[in-house]
């Protein structure tokens, strides 16, 4: 990770090195908080975050999910977000917002402890490097479970949840390959560790419903938009471990694996294919700006300004030239 100037720590900037916790916060003993990714792109008219504010709107979700009360609201997020972008004078970045049980009392319940509040920014290229947007990647099927709906609430982006997308990643990286999939317990497909999927079957286009237990993701989202408008029938449907193995194409979405190629599932060789590069392409045009459709996607960083965050929480930031 590549340090910057300043992070956004409870409402101040503060010295990339002084945003420090207790090594007693609830949130580290308990994986008790919540967090987002959201990416800041350079574009003809200035640098420009991706749905910054339905980012901040499902953060505010998952609180939620968990019984968390936010002490800043998607507005001062939003306005903090563009400051920071703005102080650390990065045309593209990562974001990392994050909130979660500060330091109080130790014990599993986390009433009486404070929620500390934090956004990084910092540059960050392609997750899974540069060549798998071009030539795809490798991955394997997991062994372990996606969890269940009923084991925690998946569709909160929950620190404590990435405990079961690290074990996967971790045992698929071990074997040679670059990513996992899970299923979950019925057998069917869920997602990546990072990661939502879709498969190219005959010309349709098909993702994971919400009730195999995946995150649902905001760039899954603006990929289906994208290609239903480029005339692409796509549909929510359960899949299974040989849909992957016989798919024409199997893709992977996300804030920071934008929209990945998947070349090959454990034996099964795939290759890169042509709707997959499609869609790829206008992704990456609509993220920098290229498409007027998508434009209300985009929300744009004033430079000059570095606006306080929470005193100018409901400034617009200047619309595209």
């Amino acid at each position: 990770m590549q340090e910057t100037d300043k992070i956004w720590m409870n409402g101040e900037l503060v010295d990339w090195a002084d945003a420090r916790i207790h090594v007693g916060a609830h949130g580290l003993h308990y994986g008790s908080g919540v967090f987002e990714g959201i990416r800041c792109y350079e574009t003809a008219s200035g640098p420009a975050v991706f749905r910054l504010t339905d980012h901040l709107v499902r953060l505010h979700q998952s609180a939620r999910l968990l019984g968390m009360d936010l002490p800043y609201s998607v507005e001062e997020l939003r306005a903090a977000s563009l400051e920071l972008v703005a102080v650390n004078g990065l045309p593209e970045c990562y974001l990392r917002p994050i909130c979660f049980y500060g330091y109080g009392e130790l014990g599993v319940s986390a009433a009486g402890n404070p929620i500390d509040c934090v956004i990084m920014s910092w540059p960050w290229g392609a997750y899974l490097g540069e060549e798998s947007l071009r030539e795809g990647i490798r991955a394997k099927i997991s062994s372990w479970q996606r969890i269940g709906p009923n084991v925690i609430p998946h569709t909160a982006k929950a620190t404590g949840i990435y405990l079961n997308s690290m074990l996967a990643v971790t045992e698929a990286n071990q074997a040679g390959y670059d990513e996992a999939i899970l299923l979950t317990a019925e057998g069917v497909v869920a997602d990546g560790s990072g990661e939502n999927v879709f498969v190219v079957k005959d010309g349709l286009i098909t993702t994971p419903p919400l009730s195999t237990s995946i995150l649902p993701g905001i760039t899954r989202q603006c990929v289906m938009e994208i290609a239903r408008s480029l005339g692409y029938e796509v549909r929510e449907g359960n899949l299974i471990r040989t849909d992957l193995y016989l798919a024409d194409e199997v893709f992977m979405t996300g804030t920071a694996a934008e929209v990945t190629p998947v070349r090959s599932v454990d034996q099964a060789e795939i290759g890169v294919g042509p709707i997959t590069l499609e869609l790829q392409k206008a992704y990456l045009e609509t993220v920098r700006g290229g498409s007027e459709r998508w434009a209300h996607w985009l929300e744009y960083v004033d430079f000059s300004a570095a606006p306080n965050a929470l005193g100018e929480a409901e400034k617009q930031a200047p619309a595209p030239a």
